[in-house]
């Protein structure tokens, strides 16, 4: 036969919350690495954090299949470094990257869209901030390079100079350089920026598209005397809008990645209308891009100090890097990525066996991020790193320490609270929130393991607020209590009817905080979904101990004589007033011991 409304087996709940929570612990210590310890975000443990901001050349927004693409590989060139935790999430139109601990510096580099090309160097190289003259396709090459390594068959290249870098003045056979800051011509108009209109859509960024046009129009026309003035105006210390927007097709004034020089250099491919007369044409066209490297390792560099990225073509990439190199034989080629020259060098011989290196002032890591980004392919998109931040392990740490010692007061305080008002109905709410933070800690460390849920300084702001929500519903259940025991009735008699009328209210509170953290988790960005995911998690576990926990330790107290004493309940205010209602509703004086 069913108990009455409100009458529990106390034992059979307590049972079914130990066994819940002997489970919870087995999976914690019986599976993954059986380490006790929730996963915490870079903020508390410190790393680094870097956000990607997707931009394409139109101007228009990303397309769902490009950003998921984009995070495929860019979550392929994090596991490439070697690190353990790394994770790479969308957040709308950007890609946020992070990376505990403190191997992390290398993620700043991971939004490279990695467009490698090969393009013949036009000219002499000039320092940066020195003017240029317009190049021809007949200048000579620079001198002074790095040189190109050994091929696989056994030829060798010439020994390098001193310097890494391409020194030199402009070519004295080039032409005039023009006595104005103005351009000699004028671009051509089907190059022209565009400017936006009343019916562009809306999804259209027209400063972006306008920067893009506005930077193709000078630095890749087809003209020699915008060339020249795109090279005399170019600013190597500005961001630069043809990051991985370059036209392979047309020629390119642009800079090292250092910012010392600049340079002009010939399309990567012949003019579409031009393919099938120039099919044979490799003097001035390499036709090497990204997309005809077979594999990228960084090795110590053979002929000096620093590191090298050695790269292996596949069959026909080979084929074009031998046929190039046989045309170009003493002149300069740059390798290209993302719209920047990497290195120069001169090409002493053909090489024919399908392989080359880059070369530059590289540092290992910085050889080994290359080589990695090189590997895994181009990004299907262009990124602006719009955050890229350091967090030390020390301040981590700091801030782990505030956020315990924040938690710890909250709790210390609701405790005080509990015990001065409640008496064992507060020492019921110490224990109940105890037992609450043993589930809720064992579901942290499982949700790191399993979904890679990270605690941060929000999450655990969610959880500071998560205590008072969890003691709202306490004093919910406590306060009908009292209303029972005010109407007359004992202590026993009073639980099963205060539980029935407020377990409505206490569902009802809860599933407001629910809904309010769910939209909050949908809507936000951020380290504010670690907030709501935390808010809404420890409302769902608050249930659970109010239902399996609370209550059936109130139960348990009221079929005591000592426990249900209204010295040690804290419900002596409560039946004294309802001694003195009953007295009044018989019209005697009342006589109520004080407790």
């Amino acid at each position: 036969m069913a108990p009455p409304a409100g009458q529990i087996r106390p034992a059979k709940y307590l049972a079914s919350f130990v066994l819940i929570v002997v489970a919870l612990y087995a999976l914690v210590f019986l599976t993954g690495n059986g380490s006790a310890k929730p996963k915490l975000g870079i903020d508390l443990q410190g790393g680094t954090l870097v956000t990607l901001t997707a931009r394409q050349e139109d101007g228009a927004q990303p397309s769902e299949e490009a950003l998921n693409r984009a995070r495929d590989l860019i979550e392929v060139r994090v596991n490439g470094l070697g690190v353990s935790g790394a994770e790479v999430v969308r957040d709308g139109n950007n890609l946020v990257i992070t990376v505990p601990g403190a191997d992390g510096e290398g993620a700043k580099g991971l939004g490279q869209t990695a467009r490698l090309a090969f393009r013949k160097v036009l000219g002499q190289p000039v320092p940066a901030g020195t003017p240029a003259t317009a190049p021809t396709s007949t200048s000579p090459a620079p001198s002074s390079s790095a040189s190109t390594p050994p091929s696989a068959t056994g030829e060798s290249a010439s020994p390098p100079p001193s310097s890494d870098a391409p020194q030199g003045r402009p070519a004295p056979n080039l032409a005039a350089q023009p006595s104005s800051t103005e351009p000699s011509s004028p671009a051509p108009s089907s190059s022209s920026a565009p400017t936006s209109t009343p019916s562009a859509p809306s999804n259209v960024d027209p400063k972006i598209a306008e920067e893009i046009q506005a930077a193709k129009a000078m630095r890749q026309s087809t003209d020699p005397q915008v060339l020249q003035q795109a090279a005399l105006m170019l600013d190597c210390t500005q961001p630069d809008p043809l990051r991985g927007n370059d036209d392979l097709d047309k020629p390119l004034v642009t800079c090292d990645e250092k910012g010392e020089f600049k340079y002009t250099l010939a399309p990567v491919n012949p003019p579409k209308e031009d393919t099938e007369t120039k099919a044979d044409d490799y003097s001035n066209y390499s036709r090497l891009t990204g997309e005809d490297i077979n594999d990228a390792v960084a090795n110590n560099n053979p002929n000096g100090t620093g590191y090298v990225v050695n790269l292996d073509f596949k069959s026909e990439g080979g084929t074009k890097w031998a046929a190039f190199t046989s045309a170009n034989v003493q002149q300069a080629v740059a390798v290209v990525l993302d719209g920047e020259v990497m290195s120069a060098p001169t090409i002493q011989s053909a090489i024919t066996g399908g392989s080359t290196e880059i070369s530059g002032k590289f540092t290992l890591k910085e050889a080994q991020n290359l080589a990695n980004t090189l590997k895994y392919g181009a990004l299907p998109l262009s990124f602006d790193s719009s955050e890229a931040q350091t967090v030390s392990p020390t301040l981590g740490l700091a801030s782990l320490k505030a956020g315990l010692i924040a938690g710890g007061l909250g709790l210390a305080l609701v405790f005080v609270y509990c015990l001065f008002y409640y008496r064992l109905l507060g020492f019921l709410t110490i224990l109940s929130l105890i037992l609450s933070g043993v589930v809720v800690f064992g579901v942290l460390v499982l949700l790191g393991r399993w979904i890679g849920f990270t605690l941060d300084l929000a999450g655990i702001a969610g959880f500071i607020i998560a205590i008072g929500i969890t003691a709202d519903s306490f004093i919910v259940f406590f306060e009908r209590l009292k209303d029972e025991v005010r109407e007359g009735r004992s202590f026993r008699s009073a639980v099963p009817r205060a539980w029935v009328r407020s377990r409505r209210t206490i569902l009802s509170a809860d599933a407001v905080s629910f809904i309010a953290a769910a939209v909050l988790y949908v809507i936000a960005v951020g380290q504010v979904k670690g907030f709501a995911f935390t808010l809404g998690m420890s409302t769902v576990l608050d249930l659970v101990v109010v239902f399996l926990v609370t209550h059936p330790l109130v139960a348990l107290a009221s079929k005591s004589k000592f426990l249900s004493n209204p010295k040690f309940s804290g419900l002596g205010g409560a039946a004294r007033q309802g001694a003195a209602h009953r007295a009044s509703v018989a019209g005697k004086p009342a006589a109520v011991k004080e407790v």
